[in-house]
């Protein structure tokens, strides 16, 4: 390169220097050079000169000509079967697009093939003997690539093939990577952009986890993750890169589709998103591989002596990148080669020759060599960013368009095109049917295709459905101090107990291993603490200092061998931590227990996005809300206070959700939660929300278990009269409210009450809708009836509810619920005071569910109205109190 420099005030100091570096990389090497420039810098912060370097480097490939490895196979048979590849994966979207509106991708693909089809046939590895398997995170818009590929190799059929994203009637393709619809198929979803990235670090780093916790060789496993560079807009697809980095996660690999288009146009139009990326990861500790050239640009780097190539390729934004490989090569020749010299070397280039110009991420071989380097790499991540044209091969129907990412259909001309462009075996007749290509049985195309795959232990992706570990829980009885109840005087909170009941399964000597504790900062809030020196706190370097506390009993140890995933204040981080050892029955062969313990509201509101991932993923653990409830964590205000995460479970299909009062329903719930999903392995995970309101505990109920699971039963009986009668529910810590009300009831207005505890009233909703359903497709047959109303079924009296989540929370319940029904909640904004006047202000307190009574019984006329004012006059309450919802 040349010396310019325009502050430069000793032109032939600098010009000796470069000189001397120059001498240095011809006789000794890059490598040399690059020691000796470390030490020149050392040596200059030494001296005092604290001037930042950059992390960036040109913009050219990382991998140097001379130092490329040599692609391995039959280049001529991988090069056909990746075009027939291009043409399945186009022509289905087209197919599913001609008598239907669904929709599809053909773009992201086209620019991405090459990168899938080199880690095909060279690097990803099944689980075999010896190797666990690679973990492929792919891009959510590349899924038609993915396809067309499994139907080559006859994995997948034509019927299914037109069938995409037409899954109702069981024949068709999910529209993405989903497991849930595709269990045996795709392992990872990876559409809602951000999640896969992260979730793929995390993915890396529990591979150590296990590995350190003696679940098997974990070290030959690499996690490749696929994502597209609009996609690192995403806060959460570079949140944890820094994460990476500083544990030295050798085996995860980041390959980012640079083809500079997002949805809707340029991603860095007036930048460059891969010199900005390179900075970003480098910064972050990671190991950078620039795939942005491809073969045809070697012969011109080569005729450049002076670096003028270099130079321009650093001052081209990306939107004009975009707009070069929109036109032609005379155009290319006229804004890119825009000078004297570079027009110079390019003289005896035809334009053919200069359109010919090809991007790395297009060039088998160049893609080969980065791959292996990022695969032989030791003690950092690895990020290639390769560089690609979106909608590669669709001609004027959208490549390098700003329209191409949504196009899902193509001219006859474009397709005929592409037919020649990747020399295809189709007649004209055939292009316009969009007729699929296959290899017919015993072809050496297919026999090609299926000896790259076994050489790699067999096809990918693909999911196990169960680990072939099986687990022997305990037995309820394990829980018997839970069961019996606190005692007399003695007063906890259900967080409390879930601790006592997590160290009980920690101790268990069949399943105790398999637990994984994670929080992500609050362990002490949580009363966890005692569990730092028990198991310890995972840390793949182990404890490298002396803890402030060591010298007191439950100090803070950090270890290799430790059992306690903590993430810092990080909710998503420790979101995606669950998530891997919620899915490693599936991913690892290992049936891990998580329990995931977040703090109140910082929970499913912040994560939901993975939650319904964890969902697809037919993740199997437990999420447990701690502090929990509206009035209940009664000092932390607004942004903390929970009264509504019951409404985002519930919409997640497969997770089961319940707010228990006792630590007996706490016990029963777990115990339950193993067995199905640890024994009859159920795709499905728990969230419990447990409080930090210390109260006494009775025993259970004698033979409440069955009814605790599905999410009601009878916890005291009203006595035997004459009296009014009312109905009352509860559910958490406003349930002890309720019972203080039927004791209100009784002293001062004679009226009797059952006493019901609902610890879920989602699972009594989804179950009466079930039934619901069962007797609306059966008109002739007996009716079934709900639980809630199996429940109701001999009792009379209207019927009352009350918790710490907002009324919608019970009033899921309302139409199986077979008479009068008033629901009391905490809608509106959290605020901090005493609990009393929370759940006063709330209007969910004993006092408020008394009135709620009384009016409901007034209603029905079974009372008088005056009895209702008295009630209000009575315990002070202010009819023109402002509503909770609106202030």
């Amino acid at each position: 390169m040349t010396a310019d420099n325009y502050n430069d005030i000793d032109p032939q100091e600098t010009r000796e220097w470069l000189d001397a570096l120059a001498g240095v990389i011809e006789h000794e090497g890059a490598d040399r050079a690059h020691f000796l420039i470390d030490n020149l810098t050392g040596a200059a912060r030494l001296a005092g000169d604290l001037q930042p370097f950059s992390n960036e480097t040109p913009y050219v490939n990382t991998i140097p000509v001379d130092a490329q490895a040599h692609l391995p196979g039959d280049q001529e048979m991988e090069h056909k079967i990746r075009s027939y590849v291009r043409w399945n994966s186009m022509a289905m979207v087209l197919r599913a697009n001609k008598h239907t509106n669904v929709g599809g991708h053909i773009a992201s693909f086209a620019s991405a093939a090459t990168l899938y089809e080199v880690g095909y046939n060279h690097f990803w590895h099944a689980p075999h003997e010896g190797h666990g398997g690679d973990l492929l995170f792919i891009q959510g818009h590349s899924a038609p690539g993915i396809y067309a590929r499994a139907f080559l190799l006859g994995r997948l059929t034509e019927e299914q093939m037109d069938n995409f994203r037409q899954e109702v009637d069981g024949k068709g393709l999910s529209s993405y990577p989903h497991p849930w619809l595709m269990p045996e198929f795709w392992q990872f979803p990876t559409v809602s952009m951000g999640l896969g990235p992260l979730m793929a670090i995390y993915q890396a780093r529990y591979m150590r986890y296990l590995e350190d916790r003696g679940f098997g060789v974990q070290s030959n496993r690499k996690v490749w993750a696929f994502l597209g560079d609009g996609e690192t807009d995403e806060p959460e697809s570079l949140g944890a890169i820094g994460m990476a980095g500083r544990e030295k996660l050798d085996n995860l690999i980041f390959v980012i589709n640079c083809n500079l288009q997002r949805l809707d146009g340029p991603v860095r139009g007036n930048g460059k998103i891969i010199q900005e990326l390179e900075a970003e990861f480098r910064g972050s500790g990671w190991n950078v591989i620039k795939l942005i050239w491809g073969t045809h640009w070697d012969a011109l780097f080569a005729r450049d002596k002076k670096g003028i190539m270099m130079r321009r390729m650093m001052e081209v934004v990306d939107g004009e990148y975009q707009t070069f490989k929109a036109k032609n090569g005379a155009y290319v020749r006229e804004h890119f080669f825009n000078t004297p010299e570079l027009k110079e070397l390019v003289a005896d280039w035809s334009d053919d020759d200069i359109w010919a110009l090809n991007r790395g991420g297009h060039d088998s071989h160049k893609v080969y060599a980065a791959f292996k380097a990022a695969a032989e790499h030791k003690g950092q991540p690895t990020l290639i960013l390769a560089k690609t044209i979106k909608g590669y091969g669709m001609g004027d129907s959208g490549e390098a368009q700003n329209i191409t990412h949504q196009q899902k259909k193509m001219s006859d001309e474009s397709l005929l095109r592409f037919r020649d462009r990747f020399k295809l075996p189709l007649s004209d007749e055939q292009v316009h049917k969009l007729e699929y290509l296959t290899f017919p049985e015993g072809s050496p195309e297919l026999e090609y295709m299926r000896s790259r795959r076994m050489a790699l232990g067999g096809y990918r992706p693909g999911r196990r459905r169960n680990s072939a570990v099986e687990l022997d829980i305990p037995l309820l009885s394990a829980f018997e101090s839970m069961l019996k109840g606190t005692g007399e005087g003695r007063e906890i909170s259900t967080t409390m107990a879930f601790v006592r009941i997590l160290n009980t399964l920690v101790k268990d000597k069949n399943i105790g291993k398999y637990i994984v504790p994670i929080v992500p900062d609050e362990s002490r809030t949580f009363g966890m603490e005692g569990m730092f020196r028990q198991i310890g706190i995972w840390s793949q370097v182990g404890q490298n200092y002396t803890p402030q506390d060591a010298d007191q009993l439950m100090f803070y140890k950090e270890s290799k061998e430790g059992q306690i995933l903590q993430e810092g204040i990080n909710e998503a981080g420790a979101m995606a931590d669950w998530i891997a050892a919620a899915t490693a029955y599936a991913v690892h062969n290992v049936p891990t227990i998580p329990f995931y313990v977040f703090y109140s509201m910082f929970g499913f509101q912040r994560v939901g996005d993975l939650c319904w991932a964890a969902g697809d993923m037919r993740s199997r653990g437990f999420l447990v809300g701690g502090t929990a409830g509206r009035t209940t964590l009664n000092g932390e205000g607004l942004q903390h206070e929970d009264g509504h995460s019951h409404l985002w479970s519930g919409a997640v299909p497969n997770c089961i959700s319940y707010d228990p009062t006792f630590s007996y329903e706490l016990a029963v719930i777990i115990h339950d939660g193993l067995r199905r999903m640890y024994v009859e392995h159920q795709d499905v995970y728990y969230y419990l929300t447990v409080m930090n309101e210390n109260y006494e505990h009775p025993a259970m109920p004698e033979g409440a278990e069955a009814d605790i699971i599905k999410g009601m039963y009878a916890f005291r009986r009203g006595a035997e009269s004459k009296a009014p009668r009312v109905q009352l529910l509860g559910s958490g810590t406003i349930f002890r409210e309720v019972i203080a009300a039927a004791d209100l009831l009784r002293e001062d207005w004679g009226v009797e009450a059952d006493l019901w505890s609902c610890p879920s009233f989602t699972e009594l909703a989804r179950e009466g809708n079930d039934v619901a359903r069962w007797n609306l497709l059966h008109p002739m047959a007996t009716p079934q009836r709900s639980h809630v109303e199996t429940c109701l079924a001999e009792t009379s009296g209207p019927v009352i509810a009350a918790s710490d989540y907002v009324r919608l929370f019970a009033e899921q319940i309302r139409a199986h619920v077979p008479r009068r029904y008033v629901t009391l909640g905490t809608d509106g904004f959290g605020r901090s005071d005493t609990r009393a006047k929370l759940r006063h202000f709330f209007e969910v307190d004993r006092y408020w569910v008394t009135v709620a009574a009384l009016k409901a019984l007034a209603d029905e006329g079974t009372v008088a109205y005056d009895k209702v004012a008295a009630a209000i006059a009575k315990y002070g309450l202010d009819a023109e109190k402002p509503n909770p919802r609106l202030v």
